[in-house]
């Protein structure tokens, strides 16, 4: 039996090489002949995001609407419900292929759009003074 480790072999050549590493392989239990290589993504979190701020910005694969006060914008199902129980919910009682949702009349649109930026960005800049109009 062949214990020599094998080589993780070369990048795939869709990801760039910073994003692809491979750690020393291991053996599961000490009669196994099968190696296994832990495999990791740098920069997961920061790229996924990114990605999905940018598929927003683009409007790719949008498939919800959300409106409020005669305005509305679109965005991504699948991040709604990751980040909001809320919208989780209803999209989930509702399996339209794109559906329109219509936010309580006391969400005010510019208010919607920072939740969004938040949700996709996962961080937000706004002044004290729009922080004090939600909490008034």
């Amino acid at each position: 039996m062949d214990t020599k480790a094998a080589s993780a072999g070369p990048a795939p050549t869709h990801l760039p090489s910073s994003t692809y590493s491979a750690t020393s392989p291991y053996s599961k239990g000490a009669r196994s002949s099968h190696q296994y290589f832990s495999l990791r993504w740098n920069n997961y979190q920061s790229n996924m995001t990114s990605v999905f701020h940018e598929l927003l910005e683009s409007q790719s694969f949008v498939d919800v609407t959300l409106a409020c006060e005669y305005n509305s914008l679109k965005a991504h199902k699948v991040v709604l419900s990751a980040c909001s129980a809320y919208f989780q919910k209803i999209l989930l009682d509702n399996p339209c292929k794109h559906p329109t949702i219509i936010l309580p009349a006391d969400i005010c649109f510019s208010d919607l759009q920072f939740i969004i930026e938040f949700v996709y960005r996962g961080e937000i800049d706004v002044s004290e003074a729009e922080l004090q109009v939600g909490a008034v």
